[in-house]
Order: structure tokens, then sequence, then C-alpha cells
């Protein structure tokens, strides 16, 4: 600790987002377990003129001086998207957020958040919500439970004295999103075969792996499905059709049909699972630096990436399906087809699914039956402006 004022500045230009997205690297690789993204990633999702998320989002980023020196930052936006929906999904009029807090110590984290809340009450907001960095489908959540190993691909990994310090400013939990980690190496319960066979057995069903070979119309396909079963989650806040258009060709290079499925009743596409191997098994190797050679380790595991782990980051089933036996045996249908393939093809052993809403006993109830066990949770906070 030092009595040395600490100085909080915006963050608005080129140089600035660079020396924030630096210093969340240094943060991050003095944390044990976290993992190291690329630098030109993280550079691009706060770029305004790249991420299409600010075409309907207001943002600030701020940074911590002391001594001359880094020491923390933050960020301050508002979805107008958000601010659109119902205040019973979590969100709705006058919520604002913050995300990409890091901090040195506690009076800096302390000094981070009052400088965020400032800016968004300047803004007309009258609570908030965080961290979520910055997109509800980017990093949402601050790590509560699970440090002790690392985070797979799209989760964030924080270390555990950043609750106590977000929880010393008056933030109450607002919701928890859980992960679950399942094994891979052998078959689900016989319920669940019973279930699969069953369906495999129904006429009516299909489930395919994605095309590659017409991936945008696959995406438009996905992300209908998604819009149309997320809408009464709490937090959820539709793609736009740019939002689409970049996450389309964000994530093929990630896209391996084997992995990936989509279902379909009488011919028509009624849910989807998306599987992504786990990048971060080989960030960490290359430390998240594609130079000198980091490049030549990434592209070799893209290409195939054995003995990965398998990550099932969303997945989603028509509304009108809800609450229906067919909505858990298309489920465990897709599951099913892309652990073999996982297993077959890339050697997996392990698999992620998540993160899934602590309320959502549809999804929790899925993740129970195949025999997979909460390994990770993370907490959004809500605080009155």
């Amino acid at each position: 600790m030092t009595d040395e004022q600490i100085i909080i500045t915006p963050v608005d230009d080129k140089a600035g987002r660079a020396a924030f997205v630096d210093l969340g690297r240094r943060f991050a690789a003095a944390t044990p377990h976290s993992v190291p993204q690329l630098r030109g990633e993280m550079l691009e999702l706060v770029d305004p003129a790249r991420n299409p998320f600010f075409e309907h989002a207001r943002v600030q980023l701020f940074l911590a001086h002391r001594g001359g020196k880094p020491v923390g930052r933050i960020s301050a936006h508002i979805d107008e998207l958000a601010l659109e929906l119902p205040p019973e999904q979590g969100m709705g009029p006058g919520t604002g957020m913050f995300g990409y807090f890091d901090a040195e110590d506690e009076a800096v984290g302390a000094a981070l958040l009052a400088r965020a809340e400032d800016w968004l009450r300047s803004e007309g907001m009258t609570r908030v919500l965080g961290p979520i960095s910055m997109s509800i489908w980017e990093e949402p959540g601050l790590l509560v439970r699970g440090q002790d190993h690392s985070p797979m691909i799209m989760m964030g990994h924080h270390p555990a004295h950043y609750q106590g310090w977000i929880e010393g400013q008056g933030y109450a939990l607002a919701k928890t999103l859980l992960t679950y980690d399942l094994d891979v190496s052998h078959d689900f319960p016989p319920l669940i075969r019973r279930i699969v066979q069953s369906g495999e057995r129904n006429d009516r069903i299909t489930i395919r792996p994605v095309d590659l070979s017409r991936w945008d119309e696959e995406v438009q396909v996905v992300l209908h499905i998604l819009n149309d079963a997320w809408s009464n989650n709490w937090g959820f806040v539709p793609f736009t059709e740019r939002e689409i258009a970049y996450a389309g060709k964000k994530l093929k290079p990630l896209i391996k049909p084997e992995l990936n499925r989509i279902a379909e009743l009488d011919g028509k596409p009624v849910a989807f699972m998306l599987t992504f191997p786990d990048i971060n098994d080989v960030l960490k190797k290359v430390d998240g630096k594609l130079f000198p050679f980091g490049w030549f380790h990434l592209l070799r595991w893209l290409r195939t990436p054995k003995d990965a782990g398998m990550r099932v980051p969303l997945m989603g089933v028509l509304k009108e399906l809800h609450n229906s036996r067919l909505a858990s045996q298309l489920a465990f249908m897709m599951i099913s087809d892309i652990r073999v393939s996982a297993v077959r093809k890339f050697g997996s052993k392990r698999a992620e699914i998540g993160w899934i809403l602590d309320d959502n006993q549809g999804m929790k109830a899925i993740a129970d039956a195949i025999e997979s066990t909460i390994n990770r949770e993370y907490a959004i906070y809500g605080k009155q402006l």
C-alpha cells in the first residue's frame, strides 16, 4: 500500500486502448492459472471501429495510475439494446454496466468503481451491473469459484480477492453463472442412452453436422434459434445482423463440423449445439503471443486440435418445444453425437458446458443427467446508483 494519489484518466485513443489491453495482459500473467489471450484479439474487442458492439453501446474505458505507473483499469458501458429489455430479465431502463476490472489493490479498485459509477450517472443511469466485459456474449461475471484451474475458451479468470473488493463497495449478487465439467471418455448413463436410441428411431428427427460449405447460412440458422430460445432468459440481449456476421467470421476457424450439430424436426431446424476445441490449450504454450513462433503452433493446432478439451458455450431449442420431452431428447442426441466425435477424432477426455444461468432448471437437469459437475461459478453484481 502507498499514500500516493490514484489518478484515473479516460482512454480515448489508439495508444490508450493499447495501454488498457497491455495492462490487462499484465494482470492475467500475474494471476495463477490465467491464460493470456492474443493481444490482437483483445485490441479488436475494445476498438469502436472494429467491434460491432459499439454500434449499439456507449463505452468509456479508464486507466488508473499511481506514482506514474498503471495500477488498474475498468470499462463503463451502456448497451442501448439492454435498456429496451423488461426489467424482470435483469437489465432494462437505467441499467449501465462495468467490466474489464483489474486493480493492484483494494484502494485502486474502489477508485475505479467509483469513477465508472460517476460516468454512468452522468449518462443518466440509475443502476449498474458487472463485471460484464463488455457484451453479455463475451465474458460476463466475476470468477468466484474455480480459481484452481485454467478457464476454457471465452471464459474469464479472476483472482479470488476481487470478490471482496467489489462487494465492499456495496455491490450485491444479481445472478450466478455456472459451468459444468464433464468426463467425455466414457458413455452416458443407461437412461440417457435409451433416450438417444429412441430419438434415433424417430424418422421425424435428423441430427446433422454444421455444413461449412454454406457457413453463412448455417450462422443465420443458429442465431435465429438462439435469439428465439434465449429471448426470455435473464440478461439476454439479441444479436444484431452485424454482430452475427462478425461472430461468424471470427468463429469459423474454430468450427469443426464433427463437433457442432443442428437438429431438425420434419426438416425444420429447431435446435443446435456448438462446441469449440479449447484454444486456451495452445495459448498457454505460446503465452498469448503469435511471434516469433506462436503462429506456427496455433495454425498446427487449429488444423487438428488433438487431445484438446472441449467447451459447449451455446445451445438452444426453439421456444415452441420448451418444457417438452422432445427438447431434452434433442439435447441428449446432440451431446451424444458430439461426445463420440470429440473422443474418436480429437482424443478428448474433458468437456465443459456453460455458462448456464443458476435458475435455468432445464439445462441444469440435462447437465446433472449426463453426470457433469459444477466446476466454476461466476457472479454478476448489481448496485443502485
